[in-house]
């Protein structure tokens, strides 16, 4: 069975509105992503141990994005959104792509069915449906690394914030606004 989850490539919500900005040479990347999906598949299991299932209100929320088992979903509050820090080249990557690094706060991220969330960040209802969308999106991907492949390519085609994933997910955010 493949582990569908997402990878650090989501990162979401951080204070860089264009992470690809300098347009770093991908194929560098992907050559490294299968570290990262092995990484990210441990982080997820974790999630699912440790992490809080969602509230009434929110499993209709993840229904509602469009979500196929928001009953798997946890949420899991943690100092820092995990990254593999300790992996050399992982760390290197991260930072060359800016999702790392001085003054870069990523607070919230979706592994698979788990979605981490820093301490202190409120995930309020539009940013919840726009985590459960990264959720839907992962369970309609045809395998972990194809998925992560489109992410990072469409990132540096478009940027961050107009990748037709996030662009999806933002859209949750304006849908599900609270007025």
């Amino acid at each position: 069975m493949m582990y569908k989850i997402s990878i650090a490539l989501t990162f979401l919500l951080t204070s860089t509105t264009n992470v690809f900005a300098s347009q770093p040479d991908v194929t560098e990347f992907l050559s490294v992503l299968p570290q990262y999906v092995d990484w990210a598949i441990e982080i997820d299991k974790q999630g699912q141990k440790t992490g809080k299932p969602l509230n009434e209100a929110d499993l209709k929320l993840a229904k509602d994005v469009g979500v196929e088992h928001p009953e798997k979903v946890r949420i899991v509050y943690v100092e820092q959104v995990p990254y593999p820090y300790e992996n050399r080249t992982l760390k290197q990557m991260g930072e060359k792509i800016g999702f790392i690094g001085e003054g870069i706060t990523n607070n919230a991220q979706v592994f698979g069915y788990a979605i981490y969330v820093r301490k202190g960040y409120e995930l309020d209802r539009p940013k919840m449906a726009h985590e459960l969308v990264h959720v839907k999106q992962i369970e309609q991907a045809s395998s972990l690394l194809e998925y992560s492949k489109k992410h990072l390519v469409d990132m540096a085609k478009y940027g961050y914030a107009d990748a037709p994933y996030e662009a999806e997910a933002f859209k949750a955010n304006e849908k599900y606004e609270v007025k």
